[in-house]
């Protein structure tokens, strides 16, 4: 590899570094309201079931069940920003590798 291919390389990977941690702030603010609006919604069912009538003992399972949509967001968008997080990792140890390549490329 030559040394003008490789310092390209890690400048791109630099510049992917870059746009990753504001897509991962983007994925944190978007997995924060997903919790947020689950929670909230989960509260109100429960909180429902409850002027309903409906036995303690069998409230938070039913109440899940019935905001599971929220339930499934909240899920989503956190796998979503721990994939973006292992993604930004994976370009770490590409520019690490690359500045290895290149380290002992100038050595020599």
């Amino acid at each position: 590899m030559e040394l003008t291919s490789i310092t390209s390389e890690i400048h791109a990977a630099s510049q992917r570094l870059g746009k990753s941690a504001d897509a991962l702030f983007k994925l944190g603010k978007e997995k924060a309201e997903a919790e947020r609006d689950y929670r909230s919604m989960l509260a109100q069912e429960m909180l429902r079931l409850k002027a309903d009538g409906m036995a303690a003992t069998l409230i938070p399972d039913i109440a899940k069940g019935n905001v599971s949509e929220y339930l499934f967001k909240r899920d989503f968008t956190e796998a979503t920003f721990k994939a973006g997080i292992e993604a930004a990792d994976s370009i770490k140890v590409q520019v690490s590798a690359l500045q290895t390549i290149l380290k002992y490329q100038t050595d020599l």
